[in-house]
């Protein structure tokens, strides 16, 4: 059923001569060139041809050292989704998959058509348009959502499926919320604002790492599986249990690959969503202040002097110049310096009277204690001396008149 070929009339060719390439080898058929039209099989391509040109472009895609926005790049790029959607197309016509069958009743041969839309996915994402980004992304992940539920239901691997309720959906929600009566719509928002702000789910955010953890050693063991079988299958000297056994382990690495996508995926919708809200007018300004809007200072140059500001005035006429004393008085009169407005720490000292002291009577009576204490040193000093004179005779220490 694999090696069945559409063409554009919807005839099938099944033609003996038609060979199944691999996924990194050029098919070659007797029917025509690999890379030119077939010649005897009908005038489009083959199904298998269409899934190797575009799982090839995407490997160099995914290898070059260009620029993803390159325009060799988005070349194949776009080239590669052509071939891959018209892959699509035949295998809906032939109906390969079915929901009613289990994985084992799927030919060898048609185990890797299972793989297009994670490919059309990946491709997808390297569109580089950044005014359709947003259609990208979106088109991406439904391309991996598909792929992730057939491999679900054809239980590929086990793992659990991403949620559908995507932006899309959401703003779809608010569509209707807005176009709904009046009364419930107030209530779903008054619901929803009265909800209070749900922190962090730790549980949550520990398995998801735990999930990741495992999945990205679950791909790496998948590669290294692969690396091993390649030259076998590429070779054709691998048996069909082989070759199924190839097929299989890329479709669980995409399913690893898929699982990552739609996560990133998920959070550059929403940064894309806010975006392009911002772009219209949805935002609001950053600071919410309530008050009247201020106005905007003027600059001016602080010198120290008025000759200074006269120099500088000459020579920036535009700016406003003032000397530290005019800046002083200015902020002194608007009552904007820092001692302003300030209680001195202690009162100033009063009389018996009840009246202030002067500055300079406080002084006079600093000295006067000061010369007071000052002869009362100077007489107890002489009193001592007398004393000890009287007590002891001249000459007294001084041994033999030495010194």
């Amino acid at each position: 059923m694999a090696d069945d070929t559409v063409n554009s009339s919807g005839a099938v060719c099944d033609s003996p001569h038609c060979v199944v390439g691999g996924p990194s080898s050029s098919s070659e058929a007797d029917c025509g060139p690999p890379d030119g039209p077939p010649a005897s099989c009908g005038e489009s391509p083959r199904l298998s041809d269409l899934l190797t040109d575009g799982w090839r472009l995407y490997e160099e895609v995914e290898s070059s050292a260009e620029p993803g926005g390159s325009s060799p790049v988005q070349r194949k790029v776009r080239l590669g989704l052509g071939k891959l959607e018209e892959a699509t197309r035949m295998v809906s016509q032939l109906d390969l998959f079915s929901r009613n069958e289990e994985l084992e009743e799927v030919a060898t041969a048609d185990v890797r058509y299972l793989l297009l839309p994670a490919l059309q996915g990946a491709l997808t994402m390297r569109l580089s348009e950044r005014a359709k980004r947003l259609e990208a992304v979106r088109a991406a992940r439904a391309h991996f959502y598909d792929f992730l539920r057939r491999c679900k239901e054809y239980n590929v691997s086990k793992f659990t499926m991403p949620k559908t309720s995507t932006i899309e959906e959401e703003e779809e929600e608010e569509e209707e919320e807005g176009e709904g009566s009046g009364g419930g719509s107030v209530v779903t928002k008054a619901s929803s604002s009265a909800a209070p702000p749900r922190g962090p789910d730790l549980v949550a955010m520990a398995s998801q790492r735990q999930a990741k953890i495992e999945r990205y050693r679950q791909r790496k063991e998948t590669e290294a599986r692969i690396a091993e079988m390649r030259e076998a299958v590429d070779g054709g000297r691998a048996e069909d249990e082989a070759v199924r056994e190839y097929y299989l382990l890329h479709v669980r690495r995409w399913v690893c690959v898929a699982l990552e996508e739609i996560q990133s995926i998920d959070e550059e919708m929403e940064i894309l969503k806010r975006m392009g809200s911002l772009s219209h007018g949805g935002g609001g300004p950053p600071h919410g202040g309530g008050g009247p809007p201020r106005a905007p200072m003027k600059p001016f140059i602080l010198t120290k002097d008025a000759v200074q500001a006269r120099v500088f005035g000459a020579g920036y006429p535009s700016l406003p110049t003032m000397t530290v004393d005019d800046w002083y008085d200015q902020h002194q009169k608007r009552g904007m310096l820092p001692d302003q407005g300030v209680a001195s720490r202690a009162p100033p000292p009063r009389g018996r009277d009840g009246a202030d002291f002067d500055q300079s009577e406080l002084e006079e009576e600093e000295k006067e204690k000061r010369a007071e204490e000052d002869d009362r040193e100077a007489l107890q000093k002489a009193r001592d001396w007398d004393n000890w004179k009287d007590s002891h005779q001249r000459g007294y220490g001084n041994r033999k008149n030495m010194g």
